[in-house]
């Protein structure tokens, strides 16, 4: 496993907050195993001068107990990140594709996110055989074809994460392990990463009771030690969470210097969208930093990066697709626009017949696409790149 102390990193990195994190945090009991299967897809298409992306998805936990019932959990059912792995494949890159466990997946989310039960897309034949209804057949060939092809020609590695722990241990790992693609590497950060978790000695053992008569008389762990960060008052729940320690910094800087690093700023003020977008560039100093709304994240983003004024891309209206959660009249406002000023026409709401609507991650990877094979070229002609 290609794991490093902070000792052998150097004095200058002995007593960041970030390496105190992994010291006193252990890493998960599957960490060398996902190492050994990251480090041959990684050696596989290094070999063959391919671009390798690495798609962080899904929202991580937060555990309040070492044999964890209770947690805190971030908002993510991971669409961005399953979605935009599937245009990077089509795209020319392989995907290491870092996801929450259960969380959705590439190609089988068209299935598994769905209002209908997977099993409304099959039918019985006569002959006892299940086969796929007539109405899905066309649909779900194309992505059965575009699965396969990822598949056999080992494009795709799947590895899963539960908990913050799991998720920056993995993310550490497999960066270090990305270092020999050079620029050639790409990360893709859409996970939802919590911003709060509880250490490991701040965190209880048991199940927290919720029953005055159950619940732990002792205000510590045990004598002298720090009070537990979740732990019962009278009736109360009391969470004490310390700050995740900001990684995107070590990432840029050591784990995989080299490669570009795509971020995401998620808000729900418009009006403090491509400032935070802005800011967050300008502290971690990385390539891309792609802002969105939570009301309007299918259907616009604005990309924020050193060398251009904030581009924004945008699905028309006609060409948008559903979401519960997502409002109309807030496409534009972060970019100081307003919906009628964006598209004027109240009833494009329905795509022209042959018209599908458009996933935005496919309007998404191209832009950044491009973007990463210019930092290529600047890179092999020893220009600076960030």
């Amino acid at each position: 496993m290609a794991s490093t102390t902070p000792a052998e990193n150097g004095d200058a990195e002995k007593t960041t907050s970030e390496n105190i994190y992994f010291t006193t945090n252990p890493p998960p009991a599957e960490l060398e195993a996902y190492c050994a299967q990251a480090k041959a897809f990684i050696d596989s298409h290094a070999r063959r001068d391919r671009k390798v992306a690495l798609v962080t998805s899904g929202g991580t936990t937060v555990p309040l107990e070492n044999q964890t019932v209770r947690f805190i959990d971030n908002f993510s059912a991971g669409t961005r990140g399953a979605t935009s792995a599937e245009y990077l494949l089509r795209a020319g890159y392989a995907v290491i594709f870092l996801h929450r466990r259960f969380s959705l997946l590439p190609y089988s989310r068209h299935y598994s996110h769905s209002t209908n039960c997977f099993l409304d897309y099959l039918k019985e034949d006569d002959r006892g055989r299940v086969m796929v209804d007539e109405e899905f057949q066309s649909e779900m060939v194309q992505v059965l074809r575009q699965y396969t092809k990822a598949k056999e020609n080992n494009l795709l590695l799947l590895l899963p994460f539960v908990t913050i722990n799991e998720y920056l241990w993995e993310l550490r790992e497999i960066a270090k392990l990305m270092q020999p693609l050079g620029c050639k590497a790409l990360f893709y950060l859409a996970a939802a990463v919590s911003d709060f978790f509880v250490p490991r000695d701040r965190m209880v053992e048991h199940k927290i009771q919720s029953s005055e008569e159950f619940a732990q008389s002792a205000a510590t762990n045990g004598e002298g030690s720090k009070k537990p960060a979740a732990h019962t008052e009278g009736r109360s729940l009391i969470i004490d969470l310390d700050p995740v320690p900001k990684f995107l910094k070590q990432l840029v800087d050591s784990w995989s210097p080299e490669a570009m690093i795509v971020s995401f700023k998620l808000e729900t003020d418009p009006a403090i969208l491509t400032q935070k977008a802005k800011h967050a560039l300008d502290k971690y100093s990385h390539h891309l930093v792609i802002g969105n709304l939570l009301s309007t994240r299918k259907w616009e983003v604005v990309f924020v990066s050193d060398s251009d004024d904030a581009k924004w891309i945008r699905v028309p209206r006609r060409r948008r697709t559903k979401s519960n959660s997502g409002q109309h009249d807030q496409v534009g406002l972060a970019a100081g626009m307003d919906d009628a000023v964006v598209d004027s026409d109240e009833d494009d709401l329905v795509p022209m017949e042959g018209e599908p609507p458009i996933e935005i991650e496919s309007m998404i990877i191209p832009e950044l696409s491009e973007m990463h094979e210019t930092l290529i070229s600047k890179a092999r002609r020893g220009l600076r790149v960030r």
